[in-house]
């Protein structure tokens, strides 16, 4: 079955890891250290190497053009810097921000794989309160030592983003009016159909969310991978369902540019957001 063909990815992308959690936990520091967190079920199929790079090159692409300097990141007008290929986002002691916060939950993973993360990284929360601080060190042994291990740790950040994708999907359907369900998930099949289609999914959670929490809505209205679902129109499978899935993601990101208080300022990210969705309407 076609479907199944390139879903299997997503479902196993994970499986390159250890099914088994490791036998002790890296003593983690901070008066918040971030607990350690169940492994997910190993699958029985594994994306090749080759293939999981490719995933997390393009997505590296997509957040910081491949840059290691953009591996630790802070952008002008947040209150949080942003790490890995994924710019998982890392709040500073007091912040608690609309937006979901990944760098802790990528960090358990992690450590639930026996990786070493590095000590700075292993804090609950950001070690530098503000970007002044976090540029002032920017070339110092901490973020330094950070972007080092991210760059030669890729794998486990796109098995972590796959993951992700894979949480999605049921808490999209518990979170979306009854009457959507159906659709939801015909046009999550539909756009699984090809392989960007895959890379589109994993990506786009990582890139905007999945939509069901209720904070991440301007006039209640969202953006994340639930509303653009329900957002594509009713399109065949395969390419034709990639195109229609960026036209959806660049129409509710419009929405949200709309709706955005004025003082942030997001009309600015409009066209590095489309380049991006336009990116998922390309053959892998």
């Amino acid at each position: 079955m076609q479907v199944a063909r390139f879903v299997l990815p997503i479902l196993c992308l994970m499986s390159g890891c250890s099914a088994d959690p490791p036998g002790g936990q890296p003593r983690l520091s901070g008066p918040r250290a971030i607990e350690p967190t169940a492994a997910p079920n190993a699958g029985a199929l594994k994306l090749t190497a080759a293939q999981k790079s490719s995933i997390g090159r393009k997505i590296w692409q997509n957040e910081s053009a491949g840059k290691i300097t953009g591996l630790t990141h802070w952008n002008d007008g947040e209150e949080f810097p942003s790490l890995g290929i994924g710019h998982f986002i890392w709040y500073p002691r007091g912040f608690n921000g609309r937006w979901s916060e990944t760098w802790p939950e990528f960090v358990n993973y992690a450590i639930q794989r026996d990786l070493q993360v590095p000590t700075v990284g292993r804090n609950r929360n950001c070690p530098w309160p503000n970007k002044p601080s976090f540029v002032r060190d920017f070339n110092g042994p901490q973020l330094a030592g950070l972007r080092k291990w991210l760059a030669a740790n890729m794998t486990i950040q796109t098995e972590f983003i796959a993951y992700k994708s894979q949480a999605a999907l049921p808490r999209i359907m518990h979170a979306a009016p009854t009457q959507e369900r159906a659709r939801i998930k015909a046009n999550y099949d539909k756009v699984a159909s090809s392989a960007n289609g895959v890379y589109a999914l994993v990506d786009y959670v990582n890139f905007k969310g999945d939509g069901t929490n209720p904070t991440e809505r301007y006039n209640n209205q969202g953006w994340g991978l639930m509303w653009v679902l329900m957002e594509m129109k009713d399109v065949p499978a395969g390419q034709t369902a990639a195109r229609e899935f960026c036209a959806a993601a660049k129409r509710r990101l419009n929405l949200r540019i709309t709706n955005s208080p004025k003082a942030r300022g997001e009309s600015r990210w409009r066209p590095g957001w489309h380049n991006r969705c336009d990116s998922y309407a390309r053959a892998l």
